[in-house]
């Protein structure tokens, strides 16, 4: 247990340029007491460990001092090895960068570990589309993905709506925070230069017509405008959230129906699982003949058809009048042509 907090408070140190006492009790879950402790047994152990005294004081490590990756698990460096999507590093024309990165990781573990990248590989693998989905990459991926690595501005044109509906060509000065890959589809979260209230937007890659960077004010600079992240933007949090926005925003109709016990397990395997567990949570207890009847939040009446007609004889429509007549023409065209 001590072992491990020494060589992680070795690692703290040696990614930043020193760290107090208490920053470092709160990394590492212990007292500041502890922390004194430690750093005396790592420098009696040879790690050039230097307390600098007083009120703004702290530990760093001198001398450049750094540690190989000899105090990896053999867990700990398989995952390492799984921390990586090959096929969005390739799409994003990062694939040379991540594979020179893990040959020099290969290289710092100890030789009992070498076989950790293949280990890692033969047990886990990430598939991210759907099924019955070609994945395609959007041609400018490569360009957007630079532009995040280096918080480059860029200038966008992108179509808005679809091309059904007769898509207008938009153009914007984005900010470029983040890529999500969602379903084998890629996303960009952005924040929007000179638009209303500035905020964080999301587009797909796909409907991007075109991404140029943003020239620099000051000539000579090389490599264009940049921008400064804001510290607080979180992109995970920032996904979660827009995700649960537009899933929500998606169910604008509701349907009321009575579902056998059957019925309830199988709604969220063909409607919005969140949907239907909250449906389902709502509902009040079953009738006499055994029915749940649930108001379930629905896209429309035409998908709300498609999918409740999935459920067969588990699913029965009250309401809307409308929904319940179509479904009942369905049945009874079933019936018919199966005699």
């Amino acid at each position: 247990m001590r072992a491990a907090r020494l060589i992680k408070m070795v690692l703290l140190l040696q990614s930043r340029p020193a760290m107090t006492a208490a920053e470092l009790a709160r990394e590492l879950e212990v007292s500041e007491r502890t922390v004194t402790r430690d750093a005396q047994a790592l420098s009696e152990a040879g790690v050039p460990v230097y307390a600098d005294r007083g009120r703004v004081g702290g530990y760093r490590l001198i001398g450049g001092y750094r540690t190989r990756l000899t105090g990896l698990a053999r867990g700990e460096a398989e995952a390492l090895f799984l921390s990586g999507v090959p096929g969005a590093l390739r799409d994003m024309g990062l694939e040379d960068a991540a594979s020179a990165a893990r040959l020099k990781v290969s290289a710092a573990l100890l030789p009992s570990l070498s076989d950790a990248s293949w280990t890692a590989a033969q047990r886990f693998h990430l598939d991210a589309p759907g099924w019955f989905h070609e994945p395609r990459t959007p041609e400018l991926l490569p360009a957007v993905a630079e532009a995040v690595w280096e918080d480059r501005v860029v200038r966008v044109a992108y179509r808005r709506g679809s091309a059904d509906s007769g898509s207008a060509l938009v153009e914007r000065e984005l900010e470029p925070y983040g890529l999500v890959l969602k379903a084998g589809v890629w996303y960009l979260a952005a924040r929007v230069r000179g638009g209303s209230g500035g905020g964080f937007r999301v587009y797909r890659l796909d409907r991007l017509d075109s991404v140029a960077a943003v020239e620099a004010v000051e000539p000579g600079s090389g490599g264009g405008e940049s921008f400064v992240r804001d510290p607080e933007f979180d992109l995970p949090a920032f996904w979660a959230e827009r995700a649960a926005q537009f899933a929500r925003g998606l169910l604008r109709a509701e349907v009321v129906v009575r579902l056998t016990a059957a019925g309830v397990r199988r709604l969220p395997q063909v409607t919005d699982a969140v949907a239907a567990r909250e449906a389902v949570a709502a509902a009040g207890p079953a009738d006499g003949a055994g029915l749940v009847t649930v108001t379930l939040a629905v896209e429309s009446e035409e998908v709300a058809f498609t999918q409740l007609l999935a459920m067969g004889p588990d699913a029965e429509v009250v309401a809307p009048a409308g929904l319940r007549e179509r479904l009942g023409e369905a049945a009874r065209a079933m019936a018919e042509r199966y005699g």
